[in-house]
């Protein structure tokens, strides 16, 4: 096999060739393995990470890939073992080698890159546990597209059609990897609180079983200190996007469908097919006939938003027509569509709007009418209703005529109970630290501190678009609870972490 001393088994021997570039040894991996000499550190060496259900039968493919041409011991089935996991172990024994004066510990870890293969709620999963990490100096994340959406890959340059599995394929994402440049976007903290219900329940419904986002987006144990008597709290994060309303709806239904059939979702065609067919099902089109004005935005919640940090909060007043709001990290949604754009001049200077950046602390918020008005992002400089752009943006939902409203976190949604008594459900977002990701060109996410990257357009082509007529969860700020589990051995310093 062409880059293995031995065969296909990837962990027994050290391979020649270019794939010694991102090979990891045996001892680094495993605690419990016997020490071996390394001449030198790989110079790109990578730990991957793949949704073996993601993308019909192409991520179990993947996995063989990868297990063929790199170490067996490197590759992670993640419906067999939990990221967190992994990087605890690999990270403690980091610590433990480099204590004993290992410097090719310290040179693979200073140079680490992760690759991730799902969809977007698999990808938020890993970057989730990554930020819990807390490190000075965190791995880099690169996404292969293995899902229906795929919008953190296309933001990044990976693109959004699943890839081909053999192994010339995978040694040519391999090279990009190792060609990749870091680049680091916003990291989005949510919490959600309700007081708890004189009568049924007001906890995320998920459609059969709890998605990644909901692993994340738990509910806080009694001794954190987010939780008061008489609520229920939960919390998690995002990258790319939370959503409400229609869109969301649809979206849940894809996915129950998806876990009650597994067989008919077998390719990404396929999947956007029966994605479009639910959300004429759902009357996405005719929303003004098929969807009760009660559960549009502005009848379902009070909005508030914060513009820059340590600001005041301010109303922000939603068009009463507006069945989705979409809160926005990266310019890309729904398989790659840019819903802000890029304003004109005349908008920067009378609303304070800039072109999305992944790293300035800001997050767009979006509003649609139905998915006519969502057709309009298919036409240059084509975007939905620009509401704000905020640093974070509060949700109040009071008892009102809709028993509840769908939500989701980068692609992965749940149905949300609303109040059925005089009390209220919060909803807010709000921005916590930064995560570093691996970019490749074509790159459609764009940098503040990039000279390059417009602040606006030069023309005001998009007026028809234009828009319609420091609190007690401080301390829950930081961390996402994706890797609740990691914890440090005692005999591990976690202070040289950093």
């Amino acid at each position: 096999m062409d880059g293995h001393a031995n065969g296909s088994n990837g962990s027994c021997s050290k391979p020649c060739g270019p794939l010694a570039d991102y090979y990891i040894p045996d001892y680094i991996l495993k605690p419990d393995s016997e020490h071996t000499i390394v001449d030198q550190a790989p110079c790109c060496p990578v730990v991957v990470f793949i949704n073996s259900r993601s993308g019909g039968q192409l991520g179990s493919s993947l996995i063989k890939t990868y297990r063929e041409l790199l170490n067996e011991a490197q590759v992670f089935d993640l419906s067999e073992e939990a990221p967190d996991k992994v990087l605890h172990r690999l990270y403690s024994n980091f610590e433990r080698l480099k204590s004993n004066g290992d410097t090719i510990a310290f040179q693979i870890q200073s140079s680490l890159r992760l690759i991730v293969a799902g969809g977007d709620g698999t990808a938020s999963w890993l970057l989730g546990v990554v930020s819990d990490l807390k490190l000075s100096q965190p791995p880099p994340v690169a996404t292969v597209p293995l899902g229906t959406g795929n919008n953190l890959p296309f933001s990044f340059g990976w693109g959004k059609k699943n890839p081909a599995t053999d192994q010339e394929a995978v040694k040519s994402f391999l090279g990009q990897v190792k060609k990749a440049r870091e680049m680091n976007i916003d990291s989005w903290h949510i919490i959600m609180r309700m007081q708890v219900p004189q009568e049924g329940p007001c906890d995320p419904i998920a459609p059969l079983d709890l998605p990644h986002s909901l692993h994340a987006f738990h509910r806080v144990s009694g001794s954190d200190s987010l939780n008061m008597e008489g609520y229920h709290t939960f919390r998690g994060g995002f990258w790319n996007y939370f959503s409400m309303g229609m869109d969301a709806q649809v979206s849940y239904e894809f996915h129950s469908e998806r876990k009650r059939n597994p067989e008919k979702f077998k390719n990404q065609l396929t999947n956007q097919s029966t994605y479009a067919k639910l959300g004429l099902k759902q009357g996405w089109f005719a929303a003004s006939l098929t969807h009760p004005s009660s559960r549009n935005i502005a009848q379902l919640a009070k909005v508030r938003i914060m513009k820059r940090p340590g600001g005041q909060w301010e109303e922000l007043k939603i068009p009463r027509s507006i069945r989705s709001i979409v809160c926005l990290n990266l310019p890309s949604f729904s398989g790659g569509l840019n819903p802000w754009g890029t304003p004109g001049t005349r908008k920067v200077q009378d609303r304070d709007l800039t072109a999305p950046f992944v790293d300035d602390g800001l997050i767009e918020v979006v509003g649609f009418r139905d998915a006519w008005h969502g057709l309009v992002l298919l036409a240059p400089n084509g975007h939905g209703t620009r509401l704000a752009q905020a640093n974070r943006i509060r949700f109040e939902f009071h008892k009102g005529t809709a028993e509840h409203t769908f939500m989701r976190i980068d692609g992965e949604p749940w149905k949300q109970p609303l109040p059925k008594d005089d009390d209220t459900v919060v909803v807010e977002i709000s921005h916590l630290r930064q995560v570093t990701m691996l970019a490749s060109d074509p790159c459609k996410s764009k940098s503040i501190n990039d000279p390059s990257s417009p602040m606006c357009r030069a023309h005001d082509d998009d007026e028809r678009n234009s828009l319609e007529d420091e609190d007690e969860w401080e301390d829950g700020r930081k961390k996402f609870g994706a890797a609740e589990t990691f914890k440090f051995p005692d005999e591990v310093d976690i202070a040289h972490l950093s």
